[in-house]
């Protein structure tokens, strides 16, 4: 007999469960553990992204019973938790930036021709794109790399961060404007035609 398929909670529906049995909590953690992870590592290194994470979880999970439970999607309070931990680390991220920076371009290892060359001018790119990110307010690029790097609305990175989205816009849009200034034509994923 086959078992009856299983239907995956809703993010609201963990918390909400987490509220009488705890280790329902342990599904979140599951769920998005990994993206938080790449997230910290990306922009303070992998060293502090482990403990931030861990924290994060540690708060989230001291606050459930505060959580909005018409949220079906724990992302953006998970974001706006973790990146409120990030920006004590503000110093960390952006000597991090300016290390990559002055950091020389590493050589490329054998592989396909167009991931070699997509590779090549990423890692070309690398250090005007850590020295741009480096001179951004910390407000403008945690809406920048909420958006870039984890991949939330504009709505969720608003609600992450408790800023209108309105002020999401406005910050994205002078990020990516002074992006665009220090950066010009640099595009790390455009593969010159040969």
């Amino acid at each position: 007999m086959k078992a009856p398929p299983t239907t995956r909670l809703g993010d609201d529906e963990l918390i909400r469960a987490s509220h009488t049995d705890p280790e329902a909590f342990a599904g979140l953690f599951d769920r998005y553990s990994g993206m938080l992870y790449r997230h910290v590592s990306r922009r303070l290194g992998p060293e502090p992204a482990e403990d931030l994470v861990g924290e994060t979880f540690l708060i989230a999970f001291a606050r459930r019973k505060h959580y909005d439970l018409s949220y079906p999607d724990a992302r953006p309070w998970l974001f706006g938790i973790i990146t409120k931990l990030v920006s004590r680390h503000h110093r960390t991220e952006a000597a991090r930036y300016r290390a990559m920076r002055r950091a020389p371009v590493e050589a490329s290892v054998e592989s396909p021709a167009g991931q070699v060359a997509e590779g090549v001018t990423a890692r070309a790119t690398r250090p005007a794109l850590a020295g741009a990110l480096a001179e951004l307010s910390a407000r403008d690029r945690d809406v920048l790399l909420l958006y870039a790097w984890s991949d939330l609305s504009y709505e969720e990175v608003a609600r992450a961060l408790g800023i209108p989205i309105g002020t999401v816009r406005s910050r994205l849009n002078r990020a990516r404007r002074k992006l665009r200034a220090k950066l010009g034509d640099l595009n790390p994923m455009r593969v010159e035609e040969t």
